[in-house]
């Protein structure tokens, strides 16, 4: 839960779920403005996730996070909306720095 601390500390609403399937059955999709995720995860993967979410006409923003990053362009060659894929470890200032140009506001 640092990462849902970090946000609220600099100002954002932020929402966690336990997995990709909780996400997609909560009001989530309809009221999220940046989608921050993992791309390895238990039962969905992140990439899969986003790719749902634009079948159900969601293109929300997002931020991939990641300890494989060389697996993101084999496996989400449709990159439009995505705003970064962060190698972990990363820099809060480099995390909030994508969250900013996701929401559109200035750096």
């Amino acid at each position: 839960m640092a990462l849902e601390s970090l946000l609220r500390s600099s100002g954002y609403q932020a929402r966690t779920y336990c997995d990709a399937l909780e996400f997609l059955n909560s009001t989530g999709p309809a009221e999220t403005q940046c989608l921050i995720s993992d791309i390895q995860m238990p039962g969905m993967c992140g990439i899969t996730l986003r790719e749902r979410l634009i079948a159900m006409g969601f293109n929300i923003p997002t931020i991939f996070i990641t300890a494989f990053p060389g697996e993101l362009p084999r496996a989400a060659p449709d990159t439009q909306g995505l705003i970064a894929c962060l190698p972990k470890p990363f820099e809060a200032e480099r995390l909030l720095s994508c969250v900013e140009t996701a929401l559109g506001q200035p750096l």
